[in-house]
């Protein structure tokens, strides 16, 4: 089993198999219990980091000498809160979910046949179809070869004025600037022509008689595919992120202070940063998703 709080760092797949909401007789428990003594015992980090070793010892076997006290002399009343709590929530849940179910027209044997099929979908998305891919990459190139293009137009435009500011005469002047624009008409050209040769390639692979235009109905239901992975994609990457930087803050103890003290460890800054960054590439790839969706939709 997974600690409930880790379990969501863990793919979809991890998750159907070993998180404690789909583990019979788990009932309400998280599976984190070490991790409510770990958030407590950080703070001796504090007190005990210059210390001797005599009187760190001593610390930590008074802490947990004093933790089991206490946990001990509260035993009854947690366990009647969480006994009364879990009665309530058995009643309010199996009312609403019996409501559910006759709306639904769905049995008790459903729920469990909906989670051997989700396992079995997952199975078969190891790896995508390679036609999927070969798509997803075509559809990049097209957009390389356009971007080629016009980095081409730019550079033939630059070319054809780039004797215009330098005087007559200017010999040496007038031959540093055809050079110039020699070698960026080339390798703009060269750039085409490579992006030109890859999309060929990838056209003949799939098949494709004629190339797909930019905007047309094929172009923009996988360039919405495109941004849908990358948006999942992006969103993992998030989750991961602030998982981290929810540890790091936990082994400073400042989790849940809701602040960005300067004293923070180097790290955690790093992580700070790298969760602004995949925010803001998640919200531009939600932005392209959105476009393409209402693309798709007007198809």
């Amino acid at each position: 089993m997974v600690g409930m709080f880790h379990g969501h760092a863990h793919n979809r797949k991890c998750q159907l198999h070993w998180h404690p909401m789909y583990i019979k007789g788990v009932g309400r428990t998280e599976g984190e219990g070490c991790e409510h003594i770990f958030s407590s015992s950080n703070d001796l980090a504090r007190t005990t980091r210059h210390a001797t070793a005599f009187h760190r010892h001593q610390s930590i076997e008074e802490h947990f000498e004093f933790w089991d006290a206490d946990k001990y002399a509260s035993l009854s009343n947690f366990l009647w809160n969480h006994y009364r709590e879990a009665l309530t929530d058995t009643n309010t849940l199996r009312t609403e979910l019996n409501a559910l179910k006759a709306l639904l027209g769905l049995t008790d044997e459903d729920f469990l046949r909906f989670q051997d099929e989700e396992r079995k979908y997952l199975d078969s998305l190891k790896q995508p179809p390679l036609s999927d891919h070969l798509s997803i990459r075509y559809i990049e190139i097209l957009d390389e070869v356009a971007e080629c293009h016009t980095d081409f137009d730019e550079a033939r435009k630059v070319a054809n004025n780039a004797l215009t500011d330098i005087p007559c005469g200017n010999t040496n002047q007038m031959y540093m600037a055809l050079n110039e624009v020699r070698v960026r008409v080339d390798t703009a050209y060269q750039k085409l022509q490579n992006a030109e040769a890859f999309a060929g390639h990838i056209q003949a692979q799939l098949g494709i008689e004629k190339r797909w235009e930019v905007g047309s109905a094929e172009y923009n239901r996988w360039k919405g595919e495109a941004s849908i992975i990358k948006y999942h994609a992006a969103l993992d990457e998030l989750e991961r992120l602030v998982i981290m930087r929810l540890f790091e803050l936990s082994k400073l103890g400042l989790s849940g202070t809701g602040e960005l003290p300067i004293f923070l460890t180097r790290q955690v800054l790093i992580y700070h940063l790298r969760v602004q960054t995949t925010t803001a590439n998640w919200q531009g790839t939600s932005m392209t998703f959105r476009h393409y969706s209402e693309c798709l939709n007007s198809v």
